[in-house]
């Protein structure tokens, strides 16, 4: 490796670079949470169906799983600021979209918007590996968590504001489960302003300039036969990429079905608004804590580690009976920390073992897998529910978690130690 900027620059650029991150991600993360509690209602109401109550999450999942790809490759030729704010602001379009829906009562309108939603899913995604392009390997899991740990406080926060979005729409004149997606659009635009003025350099192509890689990228093959070469190299890699999707799969089926579970048993909209909190605070408040662990202890067991609470919050959400219960608190809960592990040690992962050549392609390739296993576990969930109840979805949804298990035991088993480039 031919280095041509000092240490200390790179040093400087990477503390500037998960700076604007962090911020980026809190006002961003208000914009995409904020609606989490109020999606399936919405679509419920527009369509006059419970089975298509878990539509808007599916394609906002699925949209998501689209867009991360796309991004992926504009950053492989831009950089990771154009993707990133091309993600924020066609999410910013996607919630207007949602808004005009919900007074018109069209359902497509609102599948397009909540489908274009997910490119903020997908930019708050491709931040945590924007944070990993200049970080050495053994900090490489707590520069990535930390970002993911910012999600925290606009995560937290956008369930809460729930009941102010009933205000700002009663004020607007439009229905009161749009409110949400109104308020969400301001975040999304100001997490696209933070990152266009403030991620400079940007940390991907000074990562290519400090290994001497083209800046603009390789021409070397196609994208999906660089990704389809980096795992057949690397079956550790292969294996990481299960796990992501399985965990994210598991976390999606349940939580976007909870709502309509607490609602059934007469919760009030306030306390499912908290439950979700609750469930986005296991998901990022302790993601420092996960980086840490899984710098120190290794990717594969804490991903194992998540696999596991995956599995026992499963078992917890099976026996909630319907609206508020102890047990839908502490499932939801450990069903977001379960999440955590296995997401920030499979993220790791990816970002340890894929090439640096194709690291977007892997990425984006990753997320997309990622987010088409959670779009087919959720539209799913709403089918299983509406068949046979929210605790056959939670016992369903195991099966994932198994998958993530049996994924950290094969990382385990073909792993490296992570390279430092």
């Amino acid at each position: 490796m031919t280095e041509v900027l000092p240490a200390h620059d790179i040093v400087t650029i990477q503390r500037r670079t998960i700076g604007t991150l962090v911020v980026a991600q809190a006002v961003g993360a208000v914009g995409i949470t904020i609606g989490i509690a109020t999606a399936s209602l919405l679509a419920r109401d527009i369509s006059g169906s419970e089975e298509q109550a878990g539509l808007a999450q599916t394609f906002q999942v699925l949209g998501a799983a689209l867009m991360s790809y796309v991004l992926a490759r504009l950053m492989s030729r831009r950089g990771r600021r154009v993707g990133l704010v091309t993600g924020y602001l066609t999410g910013a379009a996607g919630a207007v979209l949602a808004v005009v829906a919900g007074v018109v009562g069209s359902m497509p309108l609102l599948l397009l918007g909540a489908g274009m939603l997910g490119a903020t899913t997908a930019a708050n995604s491709g931040a945590r590996y924007a944070a990993t392009d200049l970080a050495p390997a053994e900090n490489r899991a707590r520069a990535l968590s930390i970002v993911v740990w910012a999600t925290t406080i606009g995560a937290v926060a956008g369930p809460n504001l729930t009941g102010l979005s009933a205000v700002v729409a009663d004020r607007l004149g439009i229905p009161e489960l749009t409110g949400p997606f109104a308020v969400g659009s301001v975040g999304m635009v100001a997490a696209a302003i933070v990152v266009a003025v403030r991620l400079r350099p940007d940390p991907l192509l000074t990562a290519r300039e400090v290994a001497g890689e083209p800046v603009g990228g390789t021409v070397r093959g196609t994208s999906w036969g660089r990704v389809l070469e980096a795992l057949r190299a690397e079956p550790a890699l292969a294996a990481a990429v299960a796990g992501l999707a399985g965990a994210h799969a598991a976390m999606v089926a349940v939580m976007v079905m909870t709502p309509l579970h607490m609602e059934h048993g007469g919760a009030e909209l306030r306390v499912i608004g908290i439950v979700i909190s609750v469930h986005v605070l296991g998901m990022f408040a302790f993601s420092p804590l996960v980086g840490w662990l899984t710098d120190r202890a290794g990717r594969p067991p804490v991903l194992a580690a998540g696999g596991a609470v995956l599995l026992v919050s499963l078992g917890l959400c099976s026996s909630a009976p319907e609206g508020s219960s102890w047990q839908i608190f502490a499932g939801l809960f450990l069903l977001g920390l379960g999440w955590s592990l296995a997401t920030v040690a499979s993220s790791t992962l990816i970002a340890d073992l894929a090439p640096l050549d194709s690291r977007t392609d892997v990425q984006g390739a990753a997320d997309l897998t990622m987010g088409l296993t959670a779009a087919a576990a959720g539209g799913l969930a709403g089918l299983i529910v509406a068949s046979a109840g929210y605790p056959t979805l939670a016992l369903a949804a195991t099966v994932l978690a198994l998958l993530v298990v049996l994924s950290a035991l094969v990382a385990a088993r073909h792993g490296r130690s992570p390279s430092r480039t």
